[in-house]
């Protein structure tokens, strides 16, 4: 009886060890969940489906830029201080070129979106402010653009007299929106997003946040101008340079990491 009742304490020891082990590993398997959930960087950045967003993502940003570059080699702006008879005859002339920027400037700003998107979903930031900020900044930028895009193609019409010259003139009117608002909204929050992550070079953030506040200062400076001067719209043109860079970036990321993980 004696052998019998302690051979039973020691199945039972080991089968509360066994337990007690299972019950540990289940707690380091919750944890370990919990981290990458918290941060996702550091459980699935080298996943593959990842890897391929950062690609499909760093080349619709590269594609964006490059149809919003081109969309100003087709639509040629028109005279300064032209005639609405001038700008009549400039519309004619440019009819098919200025269309076809317009559809260029209107699918360049999806594209950029996107990659923006990306950025922000990579980072882990789809669920903070900073993320929702940076939504809504993509979103206002787009509503700029959109309505810009607008002008361009009611210029064109002939029909009632002047329409041109009062298209032109709301177009002037909404290029402040986008040093004002749209450009700031989105490099602002996006910025302190790429502070907080390892996605791109710390270069990439403070660039971003000295671009947030570059226009953001301009837009100030200039805010009783009814038109902005050339020099001013022209710095507009820095952004893409940064869109470019940083799609660029993340595009050769991600294409090292499939490679290295294929091999």
């Amino acid at each position: 009886m004696t052998s019998r009742g302690t051979g039973r304490r020691r199945c039972k020891a080991m089968l509360d060890c066994v337990s007690l082990e299972k019950f540990v590993n289940s707690l380091r398997h919750e944890d370990s969940v919990v981290k990458s959930v918290s941060n996702p960087m550091n459980a699935e950045s080298d996943s593959h489906p990842r890897r391929a967003m950062s690609v499909t993502g760093g080349l619709c940003g590269i594609l964006g830029v490059v149809l919003l570059c081109a969309s100003f080699v087709f639509a040629s702006g028109p005279p300064t201080n032209a005639t609405p008879a001038e700008l009549t005859q400039f519309g004619q002339e440019h009819h098919a070129g200025i269309l076809i920027g317009a559809w260029l400037q209107s699918v360049a700003p999806v594209l950029i979106a996107v990659f923006a998107f990306v950025l922000v979903h990579l980072s882990g930031a789809a669920s903070r402010v900073s993320g929702w900020l940076t939504f809504l900044g993509i979103s206002t930028l787009m509503t700029v653009s959109m309505v810009e895009v607008t002008f361009y193609i009611t210029a064109m019409s002939a029909d009632p007299p002047g329409i041109a010259l009062v298209s032109l003139k709301l177009v002037n009117a909404i290029q402040h929106l986008y040093f004002v608002v749209a450009a700031p909204a989105v490099f602002l929050p996006l910025s302190l997003i790429l502070l907080r992550s390892s996605l791109l070079p710390a270069a990439f953030a403070y660039s971003a946040m000295a671009l947030g506040v570059i226009f953001f200062v301009l837009g100030a400076a200039y805010m009783l101008t009814v038109t902005l001067p050339s020099a001013v719209t022209a710095v507009g043109a820095i952004q893409a340079l940064w869109w470019l860079s940083a799609a660029t970036a993340l595009a050769i990321r991600g294409a090292r990491a499939l490679r290295v993980q294929s091999t």
